[in-house]
């Protein structure tokens, strides 16, 4: 019996004193040398098709000179969705669960952006911080409310994240808890809407990471 219903999300395996769970993320790397020698699948063609048409939207959000940051975040959406479908399997680690590892993808690639867009474009930066057609009396709380807002940007991203991934396996693990005492007919019920919060699941981990991926280009977008 669980000591606390968060003990699922706890990277506890170890070896050495070193976490195992963490190596889920890595699993990805076990499959990358496939597509170097094998025959192209349909999964294969599929994949190509997602990226070509993640490509031309994150072409038409960013400006001429971030077009080559697309790749960037084509990477950042597969790595976050890889991780999102393998802590839908049993026993596997969702790393994409913890704060750790989405402040990791978040926080280095806002830091970047600041210091790019401080640095060569100092003075779009200071436009950004008053909209236009701002009265001159509002523009010191425009200026305080645009900083708070571009400060808890890489919080927001990374708990928006963490806390979408928490809250599925958490009902999933809620529900499945109370099939030990349930009746055969009540049991039949609730294997059928694991089923559906399965897919519902695997439409979240597909939409949570285009979500990360499109406004870590939207934010960029502002760079200019």
């Amino acid at each position: 019996m669980m000591a606390n219903l968060f003990s699922i999300f706890e990277p506890s395996s170890s070896i050495f004193s070193i976490s195992t769970n963490w190596l889920s993320t890595l699993l990805g790397l076990m499959f990358l040398p496939f597509i170097y020698w094998a025959y192209p699948s349909r999964w294969s063609f599929l994949w190509s098709k997602i990226l070509q048409t993640l490509h031309g939207e994150f072409k038409a959000l960013l400006t001429s000179s971030h077009i080559g940051t697309s790749t960037l975040f084509m990477s950042l959406f597969s790595i976050i969705m890889f991780n999102n479908f393998l802590g839908l399997l049993p026993y596997v680690f969702t790393s994409s669960s913890h704060m750790v590892m989405t402040l990791s993808l978040s926080l280095p690639m806002w830091i970047t952006l600041m210091i790019y867009g401080w640095m060569a474009h100092t003075k779009n930066m200071f436009a950004h911080l008053v909209p236009q057609g701002t009265p001159f009396t509002l523009m010191p709380f425009m200026v305080l409310i645009e900083t708070i807002s571009n400060i808890i940007r890489p919080g927001t991203l990374a708990v928006r994240l963490a806390a979408n991934m928490i809250a599925g396996h958490l009902l999933l693990t809620l529900l499945g808890n109370t099939g030990p005492s349930l009746s055969m007919s009540i049991l039949l019920i609730l294997i059928f809407s694991q089923i559906l919060l399965l897919i519902l699941e695997s439409a979240v981990a597909i939409i949570q990471s285009y979500v990360f991926a499109i406004l870590s280009a939207l934010y960029t977008s502002e760079i200019n």
